[in-house]
């Protein structure tokens, strides 16, 4: 756990001690109950995942690649522009690439007149800070409920930050809706013979684009793994495939403290379905169907999360 935290707290200007504190107590009483065979299984685990872990990040950056708009990505580059001409005092050609960008816009208004948002840059991270033990992540999120209820943001950021296992899909996209208005400020400024007014507008818009994020639950992709080292084993090793089951049933339960839809009744219909190919192996029986229905559930269930978005207003670039 603090080989990650240690990563985010550096700069942050908090009683940190006290935070490591907190966490420490939780993590040794998480440990109590945590024997170390079992986290070693989560480890190992963890590493199987890594392939397909990457396969869903390959399939996110492409499908994030395809849904940038060039128009729009050009509006972006010939603002830029406009900056840069700008800053060496070359108020007409600045001009001329606001009116560029501008006619980027007018395409893309003409184009696209119900939609508000224009994608122009995606980035795709794989992040895991998480502690692989669910009674840890409760403890942290106990302490960022008590920092929160405090008014001590800071350090209910720096713990929340240690409750993350996901990839990260960030696409930021163009406001149709204030951006023309910014491009058309600054040619009047510029016109005004306002240049240092000028590059604070455009500045603005291209540090004020919207970030909309898309995650996807890294938990929920060991769970996939340990279904499919289960179903694997089922017939060379009954014992070896019920504890994979029982790690793919441990995994659900840290997305779902790890927050990813905690409230979601899916988690119910998992379990049960995981106990019932569990209870199949038990007795011996053709458990083929059994895991097919798991496996398209857990599937289903992580591509609906992966397609919720979270939208934050104001993105810096």
């Amino acid at each position: 756990m603090y080989r990650s935290l240690q990563k985010i707290l550096p700069s942050v200007i908090i009683p940190v001690a006290l935070v490591f504190a907190a966490i420490g107590r939780a993590e040794d009483k998480a440990n109590q109950g945590n024997p170390p065979a079992e986290a070693q299984a989560q480890a190992q685990a963890q590493a199987q995942a890594n392939p397909k872990i990457d396969e869903h990040r390959q399939q996110a950056e492409q499908e994030a690649r395809k849904s940038l708009d060039q128009d729009a990505v050009a509006a972006i580059e010939e603002t830029q522009n406009a900056l840069k001409a700008i800053t060496s005092g070359k108020s007409d050609e600045a001009v001329a690439a606001i009116e560029r960008a501008t006619g980027k816009i007018n395409v893309l208004v003409a184009r696209n007149p119900a939609t508000a948002l224009i994608p122009v840059e995606a980035r795709v991270e794989v992040i895991d800070t998480a502690p692989l033990d669910a009674k840890l992540i409760k403890a942290i999120a106990r302490e960022a409920d008590r920092a929160i209820k405090d008014r001590d943001y800071p350090a209910a950021r720096v713990l929340l930050q240690g409750l993350i296992s996901e990839i990260r899909v960030r696409t930021l996209t163009l406001p149709l809706a204030t951006y023309p208005s910014a491009l058309q400020a600054a040619a009047r400024l510029l016109d005004q013979k306002k240049p240092d007014e000028a590059k604070t507008v455009l500045k603005t818009a291209l540090n004020t684009l919207v970030a909309i994020d898309r995650v996807s639950p890294l938990p929920i992709v060991i769970a996939e793994t340990a279904i499919d080292q289960a179903q694997a084993l089922r017939d060379k090793d009954k014992d070896a495939a019920q504890r994979s089951l029982a790690l793919a049933k441990s995994e659900l339960e840290r997305a779902k403290e790890l927050g990813y839809a905690g409230n979601d009744p899916e988690y119910t219909a998992l379990n049960q379905a995981i106990a019932n190919v569990e209870k199949q192996l038990k007795g011996n029986q053709n458990s083929t169907s059994a895991f097919a229905r798991l496996k398209e559930k857990v599937s289903s269930f992580f591509h609906r999360m992966a397609g919720s978005a979270k939208k934050s207003e104001v993105a810096s670039r």
